[in-house]
């Protein structure tokens, strides 16, 4: 790691050094952000927590056909969410958020009707919101189940354009899994009768994954067919023991789908995929998602059914936030008032009634440099839904933010 670190630093001190002969461009902020919980959780009686995010992002492009890219995260955290060693961490696969991190670091290579991306980079499919079925390269920090971040993955992603078609196919060579919420804390919920535990083992899979995706842009239509095989970045819990358990990531493949279809009034979109695996432990199941999605001056609208068909049953515990989400009609809106003020809302709603999760946010911007947002999560319904076993957990978000 020591060496990974020193190669990091060098790369980088290497676009800066030569600044004078190629375009180098640099953006970074300071983020504060204070979390609010009116009510105490089952493991967790903590009603505040601070955290801090200072990120640096450099790009260079030294030729046409060469951009150089890369990111570094310094963070801060009072609620016990960040590691405590100082050691730059550049394979995000620990269970906490690193102090230190190599954010992103590639290089795209574009040549005519090909390009080629390298490195470690975000690699995202599908069209729909909220839910996205296809979204299989995209791990996500889920420390707080409903204010995630997309985890940057290492592999290659070569894109091919051929007139109205389009194929994309990477190539992933280390597995990054998602980062799950830290047993003790108040995004993890228990069982009623399970055993409190301190730390949690994990089985990352060494192996590799691959995807293909080909799309086609018709004339009033847009559509796509792809395929995963890889390993699941969500966690399926894995008896070890009459009294022991740990977190496995089982193989999955994937077989994917999307089109979208705009008219005059709303643009219409679906997306789907069927998930099979060989692991004993593990569901084989459909997920998909059809939404309307309308554009009107300053407002974005889309809403929707996220759904899941589970063909094999297998699993008896999980932690998958993107099948929680189904079954439900789910929704998001945007309005911009002008360059400096804007808002935004969620939500998921059990068909059942189950579950509810609702987001809403303000956000102005003062100046070049400042931006403070306010959000509230509000969630409620049983204890045996997915959203509903949250229901302690709705909160306030302050967040203050310096651009430079």
């Amino acid at each position: 790691m020591k060496r990974v670190a020193v190669l990091v630093t060098a790369i980088l001190l290497s676009w800066i050094a030569p600044a004078s002969a190629q375009p180098v461009s640099s953006r970074g902020f300071i983020e504060g952000r204070l979390f609010v919980f009116p009510q105490a959780a089952a493991l967790d009686h903590q009603h505040f927590i601070v955290d801090l995010l200072v990120r640096e992002e450099l790009s260079a492009r030294p030729t046409d056909w060469l951009r150089l890219q890369g990111g570094i995260d310094f963070r801060a955290n009072n609620g016990g969410q960040v590691d405590a060693s100082w050691e730059p961490d550049i394979r995000d696969r620990g269970i906490k958020r690193p102090i230190l991190s190599i954010r992103r670091l590639d290089a795209t290579v574009t040549r005519r009707r090909l390009t080629v991306d390298a490195g470690k980079q975000f690699i995202r499919w599908g069209k729909t919101e909220i839910v996205t079925p296809t979204d299989r390269f995209a791990p996500r920090d889920y420390l707080n189940v409903f204010d995630t971040e997309y985890l940057a993955v290492p592999g290659v992603r070569v894109v091919g354009q051929l007139g109205n078609h389009s194929v994309d196919g990477v190539w992933v060579p280390v597995f990054t899994p998602s980062r799950v919420p830290l047993p003790g804390k108040r995004w993890t919920v228990l069982p009623p009768g399970a055993p409190i535990v301190e730390e949690v083992d994990r089985a990352i899979p060494e192996g590799q994954q691959a995807g293909l995706r080909w799309a086609y842009v018709g004339s009033g239509y847009e559509l796509s067919a792809s395929f995963f095989d890889g390993f699941n970045h969500l966690p399926i819990v894995e008896p070890v023991g009459p009294l022991d358990f740990r977190l496995a990531f089982p193989a999955m493949r994937m077989y994917g789908g999307d089109v979208v279809v705009p008219s005059r009034w709303v643009t219409v979109k679906a997306e789907g995929g069927y998930f099979t695996t060989d692991n004993p432990l593990a569901d084989d199941y459909v997920l998909y998602v059809i939404e309307l999605e309308r554009q009107h001056g300053e407002l974005l609208a889309a809403g929707g059914y996220a759904g899941e068909y589970v063909t094999s049953a297998r699993a008896a515990g999980r932690f998958a936030p993107d099948r929680g989400m189904t079954r439900a009609f789910i929704g998001r809106a945007a309005y911009t008032f002008d360059p400096n003020r804007s808002a935004a809302i969620e939500a998921a709603v059990r068909q059942d009634f189950a579950g509810i999760y609702v987001k809403a946010q303000y956000s102005q911007a003062d100046g070049d440099h400042w931006r403070t947002t306010v959000a509230m999560a509000a969630l409620g319904g049983d204890s045996d839904d997915f959203l509903g076993q949250y229901r302690r957990n709705s909160h306030v978000v302050l967040s203050l933010r310096y651009s430079f």
